[in-house]
């Protein structure tokens, strides 16, 4: 591949110059033209120009009505020759222009013509601040003002204008260069259209009404409590310095788009061998993966992923030759680490990226293991084809939530690596995420049988007998422990050898914490938790798993930041955390602002009658049963997904709502078809405490009282509290419910009583208005424990 700088060029780091012809869309043809060759004739006679050409320290770029002029010498090179362009446009009073100058990373490529060109954020930055100007303006980025500031003649010249809003919420922070006889010293027209409407601003205009000290007071506290409530503890933060670093997806600049896969899969594996040092914070994949294709404001991205650095970079493939370039920022300054660009076979892309990890680890001072050494330098396989497959059906994995058809994802995700195994069977990494689908598969109720769990089994059998040290293998591993058998012990195990070798594994932090939770240890469980949240800040399942746990520790306004973040990251999931929101003020028993918040969800908004089921609640506990009716009559779905994500039959709502009613000849007729149709799951999975649990209400429903009571205690056998501290309070709960449905209040408070305080046990705003417990709402000692209930911030 050819390399098209100048040959004793070594900078990575190119200053540029962007001119651009104002009004020349206005002009007639044959005046475009004369008017660029005229601006083309001078600027070659600027000194700058000429020296900088004569030292191969140049290339110049048409752009149409302008040129992009790129030195690759010193920072002031291309502010002084925009200086002599100016200063020669004295003589031609019908050519205007505008110009902006930046200082940045560029990636030298063949034009169409073959000839010399550049690509990357160097250039691209300069247009965008060329594009703020108007005529006269010379307009220069940040770094390259600072850059100058450091020489006491340009300091009086240099004008911070502020940060600018571009199209597609690029944000550029620009200063105006000018003085006696040169330069524009108004501040350009489109600053109203694209300036930043940032928290400075907002600031500064609240100092102006007299209100600047009670803003300043307010954010503060504010920001506070947001890093109180949401930051997992101080080893998070301490981490989240120096040595903390997002890897963005790499740029595909191939001819053949079908080369992303590539591109994803050199920038996965920098992020892989950066995750296994243990002294640097490296963010998730699957939350770097939602900034590709965006239009990226670095600091901002810093920002929300709570790191130092951030790694951009690009790759371009051309049959058996590859260029990879990458660049380390400092997000806090925006200052360029370290930048290179790699010339090579694609046989030798693995060394590539070993090679800009390791640099990357210098540069943050991070400090390796020998273990971490050889790890980072594995090959994960030999054969490139092999690697492709993998690379599309990883990616086909970690995205098939978010597809049509999940099942069909996943399979199609298996068979691309069984043949990426094929070509080499040898291929450890591929066994490993062969066998996640085949779990995920299992786990997800798309295959539930032993035949599919086998062959998760025999994948991770045949990955930990090619690399036994490989922490994907253990955590492979754990995953089929948990999933297969919830055999806690031999998981735990798995994963504290998984962790050795991923320490910046989110799922790691995440498969523990599920545990802990189950296991009731719940101070380990939110550390766990948060820090899966810490390293995969934007990964919808991490926080929505976060949210489970703060709903189960009665833990309300935590919840609501949470719901705050989520909402930020994805405004397409609105209608998700919504929902979520609506029922946690039926919890809290907040009945008037549940029913604004189902009032703003979308109509149509109803995943598995989710919502359907929370508004049968919400009807209920304001003793509208006729709406709970309706509501059930309008559903489109067969069962409806409740509070604690069990699929249940219309019917069993029905008998609810025929209950609530006083009518009892109903509310037989439906729980007995009910009671036929849960009978039919329990054939199909036998062990299903939660649905024993509704089978045992069921049953007190019908007055069946030994039946009632011999499935709510085998559904207490299989989902004990002390083996299952998040499905064993709903099992028990569900038995107090079939006490209370019984006549028998002193066992139902008894249960109640000791759920009161436990996490997962019943809230406030279901024992408070739900007509199931009505029986017991004249009893002291139930009143008490509704009470006992009540959160805080509705007892102020």
């Amino acid at each position: 591949m050819a390399n098209d700088l100048p040959s004793n060029a070594e900078l990575k780091i190119a200053h540029v110059l962007f001119v651009d012809v104002v009004g020349y869309s206005t002009r007639l043809i044959n005046e475009q033209a004369a008017v660029v060759a005229e601006l083309n004739q001078l600027v070659r006679e600027t000194p700058h120009f000429r020296s900088a050409e004569a030292a191969g320290k140049l290339i110049r770029i048409p752009t149409g009505d302008g040129m992009a002029l790129v030195f690759f010498n010193t920072p002031e090179a291309p502010v002084q020759c925009a200086l002599e362009i100016g200063e020669a446009l004295r003589s031609h009073p019908g050519i205007h222009v505008r110009m902006g100058i930046h200082s940045g990373p560029v990636d030298s490529v063949p034009d169409v013509n073959d000839r010399p060109s550049v690509a990357g954020a160097g250039i691209n930055i300069a247009q965008r601040i060329m594009d703020c100007a108007d005529a006269g303006h010379i307009l220069l980025s940040k770094r390259v003002a600072e850059d100058l500031s450091q020489y006491g003649h340009w300091q009086p010249k240099l004008h911070d204008l502020g940060e600018f809003e571009m199209k597609h919420g690029a944000v550029v922070s620009v200063v105006n260069l000018h003085g006696e006889g040169f330069g524009n010293s108004t501040v350009p027209s489109r600053m109203q259209q694209f300036r930043r409407h940032s928290s400075r601003r907002k600031v500064k205009t609240l100092w102006r009404t007299g209100a600047f000290l009670t803003a300043v007071a307010l954010a503060a506290l504010g920001w506070f409590l947001y890093r109180a409530t949401w930051t997992p503890g101080r080893v998070g933060r301490d981490l989240a310095g120096a040595k903390s670093i997002a890897v963005l997806p790499f740029d595909n600049l191939s001819d053949d788009k079908q080369n992303s896969y590539f591109a994803d899969g050199i920038q996965d594996d920098i992020l892989t061998a950066l995750s296994k040092i243990a002294d640097l914070k490296v963010i998730s994949r699957s939350s770097v993966m939602r900034y590709r294709d965006n239009k990226r404001n670095l600091r901002e991205i810093a920002g929300e992923l709570d790191v130092a650095n951030i790694l951009e970079g690009s790759v371009r493939r051309v049959g058996d030759e590859i260029r990879v370039t990458a660049q380390l920022i400092d997000a806090r300054t925006d200052r360029h680490l370290w930048a290179e660009h790699y010339d090579r076979k694609t046989s030798d892309v693995f060394a590539i990226q070993s090679e800009v990890a390791e640099n990357i680890a210098t540069q943050l001072r991070a400090t390796l293991s020998p273990a971490e050494k050889v790890a980072m330098s594995a090959r994960p396989t030999g054969d490139l084809e092999a690697f492709d497959l993998f690379l599309q059906g990883k990616e086909l994995i970690t995205t098939f939530s978010d597809t049509a058809n999940a099942r069909e994802t996943l399979l199609r995700a298996i068979r691309l690596l069984d043949e990426a195994i094929a070509r080499d069977g040898r291929f450890a990494l591929a066994y490993c995420w062969a066998a996640i689908a085949h779990d995920n598969l299992y786990w997800f109720n798309f295959d539930h049988t032993s035949a599919r769990l086998e062959l998760a089994k025999s994948c991770v059998r045949q990955a930990l007998q090619l690399a036994p040290e490989l922490g994907e293998a253990h955590l492979s591993q754990a995953l089929v422990f948990y999933h297969g058998s919830r055999d806690y012990a031999q998981a735990r195990q798995q994963l504290a050898i998984a962790q050795r070798g991923l320490p910046n594994s989110a799922q790691v932090y995440s498969l523990t914490g599920y545990m802990d939770r189950r296991e009731g240890k719940w101070d380990d469980s939110l550390r766990n938790l948060q820090r899966a949240a810490e390293l995969d800040p934007r990964n919808f399942k991490v926080l929505g798993d976060l949210s489970v746990l703060y709903d189960l520790l009665r833990r309300y306004d935590d919840k609501e930041q949470l719901f705050d973040r989520a909402t930020a990251i994805n405004p397409v999931q609105t209608g998700y955390w919504q929902l979520l929101r609506a029922e946690t003020e039926l919890e809290k028993g907040n009945l008037p602002k549940a029913r604004q918040l189902f009032d703003h969800l979308a109509a149509d908004y109803d995943p598995d009658g989710s919502a359907t089921a929370a508004r049968i609640s919400l009807f209920l506990y304001e003793g509208n049963t006729e709406a709970a009716q309706a509501a059930l009559e309008a559903c489109k779905h067969e069962g409806l997904i409740d509070g604690t994500g069990s699929l249940l039959p219309r019917r069993f709502f029905a008998g609810q709502i025929a209950r609530a009613q006083a009518n009892r000849a109903q509310s037989i007729t439906n729980f007995n078809i009910a009671r036929d149709e849960i009978g039919q799951k329990l054939r199909d999975d036998p062990d299903n405490g939660l649905l024993r649990g509704i089978l045992c209400v069921i049953n007190a429903g019908l007055g069946r009282k030994e039946e009632a009571l011999s499935e709510g205690r085998r559904a207490i056998e299989l989902r004990p509290i002390s083996k299952d501290a998040v499905d064993g309070p709903v099992a028990l709960t569900r038995l107090a419910m079939a006490y209370a449905w019984l006549g028998d209040n002193n066992a139902a408070i008894e249960q109640l009583a000791y759920l009161a305080k436990t996490p997962g046990g019943p809230d406030y705003g279901q024992l408070k208005f739900d007509p199931a417990w009505a029986a017991l709402r004249g009893d002291a000692r139930f009143v008490k424990i509704v009470d006992g209930l009540q959160p805080r911030s509705a007892q102020r």
